[in-house]
Parts: structure tokens; sequence; C-alpha cells
């Protein structure tokens, strides 16, 4: 039930642009949200009795206070939103993690500026840049830095006073070239700050600027004859090429821009942000987002867009490519999504990041706890199979027979996706004579789920059968004749093309090779095919290898095997002593085996 006072402030709420918040009775913030029209987006908590996510219905029935900020633009607002959520941490608000503590290369506030990396951004006054994909791309643009600018790397306190009165002297960087002395007035503020000024348009991607500018350094050097002066520009020159070779040029713009794409499950999602100077890819960001409320993936990339701006506040807004359209109509914001180009391009590779960085979160997660794995897997064959509930019980049969004798049927089951293999069975076919594969498979499913049935145990969700639209139609006969057809699914898998095939469907479902739906498939196919084999392998030698030693009269298997495994063969057996049968296997049994070889004359 809405209060008076939520009500009175439903209706007083402006159709303008700003962000919302929600307390509760103790007046904590439990929701932040950004809207283009305020009196809309909040009316539309209200306005019915049961939302889309059981935990949207629980959070308005906790909301006791409505307040709101209006903003300019909706913009304006996806930003509010952003600080706010960072500030209160609201209960039912999305949680933005960044993916790890990534490196950033540093510039210090203070005269004659440091520049080194760090993994621990603090508000010092201090510039950063980045944060890098990886250690090993950081280090290689600082090794860029330093072999272009030369910088120190001291703590010395350099103040005019103090390098005038000599009080430094230079150090072994200075020898090898890794710094040019400022400490000793080698080199002035005014030039190493026009330095610095270089290294933070080259870190802000900028190559251009810095290619123009040594390039134009070079000409001055060469038309002066300072020839010597001129190759160090050219080695600098050469440097920033390689560079640029050795990054990730995929396109050909010009200009910043800001690409975003966001994959998801369930219970997470995973955006990926790339941000590209001059057509090259020089810096990289992966958010993963735990959902609280159903949250859509649209609603969720407007907030890491969000995000990313506030986490490079200093840097100008950039065109933004991204992967559907994000409903923001601040005039502001030029974004676009792409369907071919280079810029369909970038937003491929983003996609293809977001999606590895999916695959290492999950695999995290499951390894850490299992269950995530087969909540995860049983849910994907669900989808994949088009099932109602998910198969956390499924059950696979596999006929086999000889020339149509021996006929035997196995029958595996899988619990969450794993065999249980306690509860495998194989069957004795008794009614079918010859090869008839489909009469054998009406006959052991009829028995399998009549039993089952009968004694009350609970009938699997799926039943897999090896064999395509012939054998399914034999299964769905039985499972009709025993009044127990549509209590579970069936399907069959036909060998050739992996092709699953639905009851009263001609056309098969072809699942993707990788799909780790078709490979629990595949692994009962061969589970049952292998059963299946070793039982009637075992019934044929039964059934057809027999010797001399099986017609002598109460000589029985286990004898005959003793006696083989002693002799080595009938032949042996034939001629051993008296004595020798008596060790083996008895006196009583030795005396009928050499009387049946000895008087009858067979020993010869």
């Amino acid at each position: 039930m809405v209060s008076a006072e939520i009500k009175q402030r439903l209706r007083t709420l402006p159709e303008k642009p700003g962000v919302y918040k929600y307390f509760d009775a103790d007046g904590t913030i439990i929701y932040v949200g950004k809207a283009r029209n305020l009196k809309k987006r909040v009316n539309s908590y209200f306005s019915k009795q049961n939302h889309e996510s059981y935990k949207t219905t629980v959070l308005v029935k906790k909301i006791a206070t409505i307040d709101f900020t209006v903003v300019e633009t909706e913009w304006d607002a996806l930003l509010l939103e952003n600080s706010l959520i960072k500030e209160f941490q609201p209960k039912y608000n999305i949680n933005l993690k960044d993916d790890k503590s990534y490196p950033y290369i540093r510039i210090t506030r203070e005269r004659f500026p440091k520049v080194f990396p760090t993994r621990n951004p603090v508000k010092d006054g201090s510039d950063y840049f980045g944060p890098y994909a990886s250690p090993k791309i950081m280090h290689m643009v600082l090794e860029l830095v330093r072999r272009l600018y030369p910088t120190r790397n001291c703590n010395l306190l350099l103040t005019p006073e103090k390098i005038a009165e000599g009080k430094f002297s230079i150090c072994l960087e200075y020898q090898i070239g890794n710094c040019l002395g400022p400490c000793e007035g080698k080199q002035s503020e005014e030039d190493y700050n026009h330095s610095i000024g270089c290294i933070r348009n080259l870190l802000k991607g900028n190559l251009a600027e810095v290619k123009k500018e040594l390039k134009a350094q070079m000409q001055d050097a060469a038309a002066s004859l300072k020839f010597e002066e001129a190759h160090v520009y050219k080695e600098k020159l050469d440097a920033l090429e390689k560079y640029r070779h050795k990054s990730t040029v995929v396109t050909s713009l010009s200009g910043n821009v800001a690409v975003f794409s966001i994959c998801s499950t369930d219970k997470y999602a995973f955006v990926n942000h790339l941000w590209v100077a001059d057509g090259m890819v020089i810096r990289t960001h992966n958010l993963e987002v735990k959902k609280k409320l159903a949250e859509s993936d649209k609603e969720i990339l407007q907030q890491a867009i969000g995000e990313m701006q506030s986490i490079y506040a200093d840097e100008a807004l950039a065109d933004l490519i991204l992967p559907f359209d994000p409903e923001l109509e601040d005039a502001s914001i030029n974004w676009v999504v792409p369907k071919v180009g280079d810029k369909k391009k970038l937003l491929d590779l983003s996609i293809k990041n977001a999606m590895l960085f999916r695959q290492e979160k999950l695999n995290q997660y499951e390894k850490l706890n299992p269950e995530v794995r087969v909540d995860r897997l049983m849910e994907q064959m669900r989808a994949d199979l088009h099932l109602t509930a998910q198969p956390r019980h499924m059950e696979c049969f596999d006929n086999s027979n000889f020339q149509g004798a021996f006929p035997v049927s196995a029958c595996v089951v899988f619990k969450d996706g794993k065999p249980a293999k306690s509860e495998y069975r194989h069957f004795n076919v008794k009614t079918v004579i010859g090869p008839n594969d489909f009469a054998t498979m009406q006959e052991v499913v009829t028995r399998r789920y009549q039993r089952m049935a009968e004694e009350g145990k609970t009938l699997p969700q799926l039943i897999v059968i090896d064999g395509g639209k012939g054998q399914l139609s034999a299964v769905v006969e039985a499972l009709k004749n025993i009044n127990i057809y549509g209590k579970m699914a069936v399907i069959g898998i036909a060998k050739r093309l992996e092709e699953i095939y639905y009851p009263e469907d001609p056309l098969p479902l072809y699942l993707d090779k990788k799909s780790e739906t078709l490979k629990v498939i595949q692994q009962m196919r061969d589970e049952a095919h292998r059963f299946g084999i070793t039982h009637h392998r075992k019934r044929r030698d039964k059934g057809t290898l027999k010797t001399e030693l099986d017609e002598i009269s109460g000589i029985g298997p286990e004898t005959s095997r003793l006696l083989l495994t002693q002799f080595k063969s009938v032949s042996k057996v034939r001629k051993a002593t008296l004595d020798e049968l008596t060790a083996t296997i008895g006196q009583s049994k030795a005396a009928t085996v050499y009387t049946y070889f000895h008087e009858s004359g067979l020993d010869k």
C-alpha cells in the first residue's frame, strides 16, 4: 500500500531529467536511479503490484521516502547517479567492480615532476594515466617515454636556489642517458616542463602531436647542420613508430573514440571499455557487475559509461561506439551503433574482450564453488534444448547385438551433468527376435519406466536416445503405452551430423559443435555405447566360447577356468598326470577329468 506521503511526492515530481533516491523507514538510502523524465520513471515503480523482478517488488515495499535532484541533461544525471552510488553504496544498486588492480603511470605534482608506474592512485594532485591492460603494455609505454624524454627518478628537492648553489651533483642516471641533469642545471626547468607536457600528450594518445614536434625538431637541427642532434630526433621518431606498430592499431579513425560492450548471465554482467586515440587502442578496462534487481544490459551499460567518465574525468568526452541504442538524448553525447566498417571492427574487438573476461570470471567462480558451474550448465542445457525444466536427471539408451543374437540394451544415468555409475542398468532383451533396433528400444524403455512408475521413483527430466527419427518414434510409442508420455522430455541424437531430433518435429536441431550442451549429450551417448558393448561382449562370450572341458559331466565353468589357467590349453590338460590334475582341482574332479580323457582314449 502506497503511503499518503509518497502519493503526494509522486504528484509533485517534475518531468525533467534527474536523479531519484529511495529511503527506507530508518532514513537509509536503499536505491539511487537516474531518469530522463523523473515523474514517469518514479511513478512506474508504484503503478503495478508485481514487478518482473521479485527484488524490485521487495524494494518498493521498503520505500518510505523519496528525494530527487534535477539536472540539466540526462548525461549529467548519469554522472550524478554514479557518484551517489559510490558515496552511499545503496543496498539495491548494482556493484561495479574493477576486474583487477591495473597499473597506472603517475606524473607527480612538484618541481621537476617524476614519471613512474603505480597500482595505487591517490588524490595528491598527481596526474595518473591508465589503467593499462597489463604491466607489459604499461612498461612498453614507459620505456618509450623515457627514451623520448628522459626525466629524473631521484627524490631531491630541486629548488632554483639549491641548484644555483651547487648543492647537488649528477649521478649514474645522467651518465647512462636516463636523466639530463637538472640537479646541476644541465637541463632548465622550462625545458624539463616542456618534456613533461610532451609526455602527457603521449600518454593521452596524442601521438600525432608528439610526432609532429619531433619531426620539426629534426628538420630544424638538420637545417642548422646539427646532424648528430638531427639523428637523435630521427631515432626518437623511429622509436615512436615502432611503439605504434607494437600497439593495437585497428582503424584509420582520427580523434578519440570510446568503445563499450557488454555480455551477461542471469546473475552477472561483464563490461569492456576501450579507449582509442588516432586509431590505436591505448587503454582497456573491464568491469564486473553483480545484478541485484534483474537490471537490463542497457541499464548496466549506462551506469558503466558513467563510471568510466568519472574515472577519466580529466579527459574530454569522446565519441561513443556502443552495441545498442543507449536511449540517451543528450545532444552533447555523440554515439553510434556501427554495422560495418572500422567502427564495427572496434566494437567486435570490445565484445571479444568482454566475452573473454566473462569466461575468465566464470571459471574463477566455478573453481571456488563447483555448484555454480552445475547451475550454469543445467540452465544452459535447458535453454539450448528448449526444455521446460533443468535436466538435473538424464538417462540415455543404446542397443547392441551380434547379427541379431544376444541382444542387449544399456541405460546410463547422469545427475547434474555427471555420470551416476551406480545407477547404470543393462537389459537382456527378451521379446525381440533378430536385429530389430526399434522393437528393442520399445521393450527396454517400457521395462525401465514401467518399473520406476510402479516403485514410485522420480522420473528423469530428459531421455536421450542414441538414434534418429525411427528410434525416437519407437520410444514415444512405448511411453504412450505406459501413460507417461509428456512427463519428461525425449530427444534423439543421430551420429552422422550430431542432429538433435524431437518427437513430432521433422526438422532437427543443430547445436554449436563447441557447445557444452552437445558435449554432455555426446558423453552420455558414448558412455551408453561403452556400457552396452561391455555387457554384450560378456554375454556373447558366455554363449559362444566353449571348450571340450565343458562337455565333461561334473566339470563346471570355474573348474575349466582353473585347468586352463594352470595348463594353458585343453591339449596339455589331456596329457596331464592324475597327480598334476589333483594338485590343481582336487582328487574327485581330477579323477573325473583323467577318466574322461584316458579311459575313452582321448589322451592320444
